[in-house]
């Protein structure tokens, strides 16, 4: 046990000391997080958001009841339109300068101007058509059935709001965060260079810090367990500094959920830490090969979960979805995306599961393939 401490303080030491190590798992981090924010600052709001659309109303014949209703899908905090009353020529010009999404028409009927096709012109039409069933409808039962007019009256008048916003969740649905819960997945994912260096530290043939190891009375898979635990604290102490600027200085809303979002990153630098070991214990090649080997896998599976392309997770999922559940980079940050949008744990405890079982398969494959290594001089 005291041997097994003295390799842990001096390994946990030595970590803090790899100026590579901090940089790709603590500062390269914080930078990158630094550039999404203003990238993607209010882009969410900006773009995937209702907002009021401007319409222009054009006024040929009196309608006052037409009027009264605009009037009041133009009002409060929740308006459906952005509406303007104004001439003909003035509504064109503002539909060419691209100002009003479209022009309402106010004559015997109701009619639509528009430039383009979307969805807010799509909204407009939508509305115009219902306005005028329920006014034929009013209309018919004057004519027909004056009796029933105020109870006809009466069910149209229940409160429509046509701009209500329902959440399917209570967390944050800015499609834009998925960058962030990716960046945090990578600073994770770079705990494979600290697991890379333990596998090179313990090859004799690779390192002279690994060949006085070799002659040395201390139990390897003491030494070995003791720096995979330093570099394991080691890297959760800087993703959780990483979690902490994303949460509380950029201020991401990644849901309430806090604490179980330090636990995410834990499992995630616990997966990133025993593959970089298992990379490192695999063969003869020498530690820049395998460096590159280790850096490579990073990076595709970083890429292949979304950190590159927001949508590279969605394509996986739609042609060959195994990718997503084996792929470590895409589990760790849909950890993060089922504590913030999931009221429940069952899809997260299956992601953290499935990290477990691929740390334990790491760990267990690098120490078979790093204890029966012999070597014939040093």
């Amino acid at each position: 046990i005291k041997m097994f401490f003295h390799n842990f303080k001096y390994s946990l030491k030595n970590a803090f000391r790899q100026k590579e190590f901090l940089f790709w798992i603590l500062a390269f981090p914080i930078i990158l997080g630094t550039f999404f924010y203003v990238a993607f600052n209010s882009m969410y709001e900006k773009e995937s958001m209702f907002n009021k659309i401007p319409v222009a109303i054009v006024e040929n014949t009196e309608n006052t009841a037409f009027k009264e209703v605009i009037k009041e899908l133009s009002s409060g905090e929740d308006a459906m339109f952005d509406s303007k009353f104004t001439d003909r020529q003035t509504a064109l010009d503002m539909l060419k300068t691209n100002d009003i999404s479209g022009i309402i028409n106010v004559d015997s009927e109701l009619s639509l101007t528009v430039s383009n096709d979307g969805i807010k012109q799509t909204i407009i039409k939508s509305f115009l058509d219902q306005y005028q069933i329920r006014e034929s409808i009013i209309m018919e039962t004057v004519n027909n059935n004056p009796q029933n007019l105020q109870s006809v009256i009466d069910a149209m008048s229940q409160e429509i709001n046509c701009n209500e916003s329902l959440s399917l969740s209570n967390g944050n649905m800015d499609t834009y965060i998925q960058y962030f819960y990716n960046l945090i997945a990578m600073a994770a994912f770079f705990g494979s260079i600290s697991g890379l260096y333990i596998a090179i530290n313990n090859q004799g043939n690779l390192s002279a810090i690994a060949a006085r190891k070799c002659i040395s009375p201390t139990n390897k898979l003491t030494s070995i367990t003791a720096s995979l635990l330093a570099s394991f604290v080691a890297q959760v102490i800087c993703v959780s500094i990483g979690i902490t600027y994303i949460l509380f200085i950029l201020k991401v809303d990644m849901g309430d959920k806090i604490p179980m979002v330090y636990l995410s990153g834990a499992v995630g630098s616990l997966t990133g830490v025993t593959m970089g070991f298992f990379i490192g214990s695999f063969g003869r090649l020498n530690q820049n090969m395998k460096m590159a080997i280790s850096m490579s896998v990073t990076m595709l599976s970083c890429f292949l979960s979304g950190l590159m392309l927001g949508n590279m997770k969605s394509v996986i999922e739609m042609y060959v979805p195994i990718v997503n559940r084996i792929n470590p980079a895409a589990l760790i940050s849909d950890l993060f995306y089922c504590l913030n949008i999931y009221n429940d744990y069952r899809r997260y405890t299956e992601k953290f599961v499935t990290l477990l079982i691929l740390s334990v398969v790491f760990t267990i494959g690098g120490f078979l393939l790093t204890r029966r290594k012999k070597y014939a001089s040093l």
